[in-house]
């Protein structure tokens, strides 16, 4: 639970690094909470229209205020995870930006959240694995 939370109690700050373990578990926090509200204020629609059939679901009543407070408060850890993340394997935070192109975007930043960061201090700061490395032998 520590790890899902840290991004909150780090909710502004946009330098130094995050590991993967601290992203992913924020992420799952996240939609982890909006599960919950959904099983609580959701409301589960299934249409049928033009040969398909379409489901929906959206929250209803509190659930919407409630959801969109929680969204409206996780937007900044959730950029500056985002942030820290990139920043652990040595690459500028505006590569976010690549949110803004559909599909690719998506996957290439999927992709970057996935891969393993740069061993020992970089240009952002000390590794987040090991902070004090030892060099034994040098």
């Amino acid at each position: 639970m520590n790890w899902m939370i840290l991004p909150y109690r780090r909710y502004a700050e946009f330098t130094g690094r995050s590991r993967r373990r601290e992203y992913w578990m924020f992420a799952l926090f996240y939609v982890l909470v909006m599960i919950v509200l959904n099983a609580l204020f959701g409301t589960n629609d299934l249409q049928r229209g033009g040969g398909t059939l379409v489901y929906g679901s959206r929250l209803v009543g509190a659930g919407s205020w409630i959801g969109g407070l929680f969204w409206l408060g996780s937007l900044i850890p959730s950029l500056a995870v985002s942030v820290r993340r990139l920043h652990d394997q040595d690459r500028t935070g505006w590569l976010l930006l690549l949110a803004l192109i559909p599909f690719f975007g998506w996957f290439a930043l999927f992709v970057l959240m996935c891969l393993d960061g740069t061993h020992g201090t970089n240009r952002f700061g000390a590794d987040p694995k090991n902070p004090s490395p030892a060099d034994v032998f040098s």
